[in-house]
């Protein structure tokens, strides 16, 4: 079971995408986003999201400041600005 990931910036999206889970920079630390988690919407710190895609590498992206929406396995990532995504590393 897989959850709607959309990452978009004030100009452009970024990354969308079915994804297992998503782990973001929240205010008051990281927040981990998996399938089934309750509504919920966090003001973002500056950091790195971390998207687990159904398939394929971990996708990171360096984000400022925004924040986050979680409605029923659809997850809304809205940021200032980003970095260069980069696929890889865990």
């Amino acid at each position: 079971m897989a959850m709607t990931v959309d990452v978009v910036s004030t100009t452009a999206q970024l990354w969308r995408g079915d994804a297992t889970s998503v782990v973001v920079p929240a205010a008051n630390g990281d927040l981990g986003i998996m399938t089934g988690h309750q509504p919920l919407l966090a003001v973002l710190r500056p950091g790195t999201v971390r998207v687990t895609p159904e398939s394929g590498s971990v996708v990171e992206l360096d984000v400022a400041e925004g924040f986050v929406s979680v409605d029923e396995d659809a997850v809304t990532i809205v940021v200032d600005s980003a970095g260069t995504r980069r696929p890889g590393s865990n």
